[in-house]
């Protein structure tokens, strides 16, 4: 998700199935929406996300441990090959 996004939006069902849209403006329901993403999302999906703001709220996700830690690798990694 680019910071350029939409204020409201409709999530898709296999993610979010509790409500028909969410505010992505609003702090608290973009990091929700971005947890939800990482652990329901297709790959699809993890393509809308900025990775440089997940690896940003990584630690205040609260991910399970082995979805955290599949994911804290992947961004480590990313950012050494970006170098």
């Amino acid at each position: 998700m680019n910071n350029h996004q939409m204020k409201s939006m409709k999530p898709p069902r296999h993610i979010v199935w509790s409500t028909d849209k969410i505010d992505l403006n609003d702090p608290f329901q973009r990091r929700w929406y971005i947890r939800q993403v990482l652990l329901h999302g297709r790959a699809e999906d993890i393509r809308t996300l900025d990775l440089n703001e997940v690896a940003r709220l990584l630690d205040d996700l609260d991910l399970p441990p082995v979805v955290y830690h599949l994911w804290k690798a992947f961004l480590e990694e990313r950012g050494r090959a970006e170098r």
